[in-house]
């Protein structure tokens, strides 16, 4: 199963150095702390950064796509560079969950920018998916740096929260689907063998209704059911291996909305989190105190961040927290993960710019 078009990857670097023509973009590449990074300034520089945080990338997946060494066909920079922004970003020290890694790293970046090129008259920051979580856990412990935030479909819920969806999901399907899925407590403790998207497949065929039953549950088109199982799959084979084991529980987890409810609890795995792990969400998790001009931008359909797992929880934390005149959410008709066009996201960040700029506060709502 290949990921690559559901994830936002980081992107390949080309060599160390800078390259500089008059006519052409600036170029400068290299490593921070072990972490390669890339930061582009275009020929009609107006003085402005745009920090860029890239999503999640499986492990063991290959480096981004070749457009990267075109900054023209390179779309994730491209409305910002089109727009005379510098663009810079990292690659992380690492692939897979990388929150706390992809704000660090995101913030050294800043402040080698900021020695070498001088503070730019104003700097935003702005990912995709997991890029969008650095982008909010950034303005909430570095906002001081930054004019405005644009997080794009983001993982913007607690972090816990929002990947334990994943476990649910895949709980789920197990239990309604015997015989596909291996245990929980194997793939959280790295006993189990690669999980099988063929095998996925045959069983969703066999019971198109059921199996449409838990893709509506959880927000999703039955034709992504498959997709989200494998993505879930190694999204808790990562995470496990960084905390050292599972950091889920759902023991305590009642789980409706489904055709028979008292049929999937008896039958769903129930794993407790292992002991020592409780604080593998703790640095950089969300608070919702935001301080600067915060255009959120989501799609209507999103496989993997629907929002209410993200856009609503996240709007109800900046309330709490009295910083809703720092916060507007903004959507599009996309039909998937991140899926903006060039267009949209250029709109959205005009948006911001004037927000931050002349105080005009978007509109929420549809793009």
């Amino acid at each position: 199963m290949k990921f690559g078009k559901f994830l936002l990857l980081t992107l390949p670097l080309l060599g160390v150095g800078i390259m500089a023509n008059s006519q052409e973009a600036r170029i400068d590449t290299g490593r921070i702390n072990g972490a390669m990074y890339r930061i582009v300034i275009p020929a009609n520089w107006n003085q402005n950064l745009v920090m860029y945080a890239h999503g999640y990338e499986m492990p063991g997946m290959p480096g981004g796509p070749q457009a990267f060494h075109n900054e023209r066909s390179d779309l994730s920079a491209k409305p910002f560079l089109d727009r005379g922004f510098a663009v810079a970003r990292s690659a992380y020290r690492k692939k897979g969950w990388a929150m706390i890694e992809g704000v660090d790293d995101t913030e050294a970046l800043r402040a080698y920018f900021f020695t070498k090129y001088g503070k730019p008259d104003t700097c935003y920051i702005t990912g995709h998916s997991m890029g969008g979580g650095i982008t909010l856990a950034t303005i909430e412990n570095f906002g001081q740096h930054y004019q405005g935030a644009m997080p794009m479909c983001p993982l913007a819920n607690h972090p816990y929260l929002q990947t334990k969806m994943a476990l649910d999901i895949n709980a789920v399907f197990a239990a309604l689907f015997p015989g596909v899925m291996p245990s929980l407590a194997d793939v959280t403790s790295d006993k189990a063998p690669a999980v099988s998207f063929p095998a996925i497949q045959q069983a969703i065929a066999k019971d198109t209704t059921l199996a449409a039953a838990i893709a509506r549950r959880y927000e999703l088109k039955p034709k992504d059911l498959p997709m989200v199982i494998m993505f879930n799959d190694g999204v808790l084979r990562d995470i496990s291996s960084l905390a050292g084991g599972n950091v889920f529980d759902n023991t305590n987890t009642l789980y409706s909305g489904f055709p028979d409810d008292r049929t999937v609890n008896q039958k769903v795995e129930r794993i407790a989190a292992k002991p020592g792990t409780g604080d593998f969400y703790k640095k950089y998790d969300r608070t919702g105190i935001i301080n600067c001009p915060t255009l959120l931008m989501h799609t209507i359909y999103d496989q993997l961040i629907p929002a209410s797992m993200a856009v609503i929880p996240y709007d109800n934390m900046v309330h709490l927290q009295g910083r809703q005149d720092n916060l507007v959410v903004v959507y599009t008709n996309g039909q998937g993960h991140c899926q903006f066009t060039p267009d949209e996201t250029g709109k959205a960040f005009d948006l911001l710019r004037k927000w931050t700029s002349m105080g005009r506060k978007p509109k929420p709502g549809i793009l």
